[in-house]
């Protein structure tokens, strides 16, 4: 039989499971949701046991749906989400802190305001957000009763969602991550590619409860068979954005590739010396294979798809995400309306961590197709915050390769391509972040022989060129601006 390859993709709002064969072509899918939970204001968790109960059903299913089992499997997460969990039981002590959560940004406050913010960046590349993992870390330790008592007793232990699916995984045999989730914890020094101990003391978090960091494409254990119904070697581990570069074949200096799924993140390679933002980007790893790491220059967007859904879930104005292509193109021409969808702070370039969301330029007749197009522009307009960034960065891109859920709205891309004014290419598998984890599991499992060999199997599926008068994408721009500038107004009164 010929060599197929399993994903598991835990996204923010739903797991994945999907084989492949060699050629990156998908054979077998399947998708669940799990709920999403919000105890107050800015506070976004996530039952892990939800997480993962959906990732096994999800893995069940998907290999119910081919003949044999598959050689090597790849695990691509949401990141910067942790999990403090028992070692003797596997049983969290708490929901899981997501991403989006925003409580811990009185804790980043006092960071910034007591002069570490050098330190964090010029160790880890990032900068002071509750966005990332070890204030979620702190304020679990510092908030379930015992938490930290266990913890220093070595009864605990921690880590990004991978970490965890790890553990489960291999039935409590392996507690590992690999450098691309490490290095978004705050906590890893992504030169040296270790912990950092003057980190770990100024967030008070034992490394005794931290995960091995390993390689991207390296030994993750082996599953339980108890667990999937057969023992398949883990080979591949990649938070969700490094995998979908991976997928997009972005191993060049300078390649560059846009996700679009409950928020939108743009890597750009940087090859094998990190570049530190000068406009507020991040300085991330984009993988480590062979113990070298490949850098990247990230911006990230809280919010993207999500704003769909807000519009579907909580307003009720949509009955399907699909319906906002049909609604944007019957918008009014006229209509101004701009939504900067800030509902959990607003990310790169501007890091405001107390902005939120706000609808302009409403009139009576304000309806569904103006808020459908309202909440797809705002995301191209964040984008173009971004690049802008990285043009000031010295990186600006000469096209864009486009995926994640919100790419299949050819009327969202064309967009794009306009605000930009790139062409934007999609690419035949638009799950590329799926895709990029069973990658790194074949060249675990030693499938792949090079990346060469992979970027050989990308292919585009439409490319969209710019149609937009440069003085209307002009004036939509300063409009655009107009409305960030009074969110963060409000947010700093």
């Amino acid at each position: 039989m010929a060599d197929t390859l399993i994903a598991l993709d835990q996204g923010t709002t739903s797991s994945r499971a999907m084989v492949f064969n060699t050629h990156g072509q998908p054979l077998a899918a399947h998708q669940q949701p799990f709920p999403q939970m919000y105890p107050a204001d800015g506070w976004v968790e996530h039952d892990p046991e939800a997480i993962w109960s959906s990732t096994v059903s999800t893995a069940k299913a998907a290999l119910a749906g081919v003949d044999s089992t598959p050689t090597a499997l790849g695990i691509t997460n949401q990141r910067e989400t942790v999990v403090i969990w028992d070692r003797a039981t596997g049983a969290p002590i708490h929901n899981a802190l997501v991403w989006q959560d925003r409580r811990t940004a009185p804790r980043c406050a006092e960071i910034e305001a007591a002069g570490h913010g050098t330190l964090i960046t010029e160790r880890t590349g990032l900068l002071i957000d509750p966005y990332f993992s070890a204030t979620k870390l702190t304020w679990l330790l510092d908030h379930v009763p015992g938490a930290r008592a266990r913890a220093m007793r070595g009864e605990l232990a921690a880590g990004t969602i991978d970490s965890f699916l790890i553990w489960r995984l291999t039935g409590g045999r392996v507690h590992a991550t690999d450098a691309t989730n490490a290095s978004r914890t705050s906590l890893f020094d992504i030169h040296l590619q270790k912990w950092d101990e003057d980190l770990l003391q100024l967030f008070g978090i034992p490394s005794s409860i931290l995960p091995d960091v390993k390689d991207s494409a390296a030994d993750f254990g082996t599953t339980d068979p108890d667990v999937l119904g057969a023992a398949i070697p883990i080979r591949g581990v990649a938070g969700d954005q490094q995998a979908a570069a991976i997928g997009q074949a972005c191993f060049r200096p300078g390649d560059l590739k846009s996700t679009y799924g409950t928020g939108c993140f743009v890597i750009v390679n940087t090859g094998e010396h990190p570049i530190m933002s000068q406009n507020r980007l991040l300085t991330t790893l984009a993988y480590r294979l062979n113990g070298k790491p490949t850098y990247a220059l990230e911006g990230s967007i809280f919010i993207a798809g999500a704003a769909v859904q807000w519009l579907r879930d909580e307003v009720g104005v949509l009955a399907s995400a699909a319906e906002t292509a049909e609604r944007a193109a019957r918008a009014r021409d006229d209509a101004q309306v701009i939504m900067v969808p800030a509902f959990t702070g607003m990310g790169a370039p501007h890091w405001a961590p107390d902005a939120r969301a706000a609808v302009f330029g409403m009139t009576r007749d304000t309806g569904p197709n103006e808020l459908s197009r309202a909440a797809l522009e705002g995301v191209v307009y964040q984008t173009h915050d971004l690049f802008a960034a990285l043009a000031a960065d010295g990186r600006a891109p000469s096209n864009l390769r486009v995926d994640g859920g919100m790419v299949a709205n050819d009327w969202f891309v064309q967009r794009l391509a306009d605000v930009l004014n790139l062409n934007v290419l999609r690419p035949t598998v638009l799950e590329t972040t799926a895709l990029g984890a069973a990658y790194l599991a074949g060249l675990g499992a030693g499938i792949y022989t090079s990346l060469e060999q992979i970027s050989g199997q990308w292919q585009a599926e439409s490319e969209f060129s710019p149609d937009m008068d440069e003085g209307d994408r002009a004036t939509r721009l300063k409009r655009w601006q107009a409305c960030v500038d009074a969110v963060l107004s409000v947010a700093a009164s």
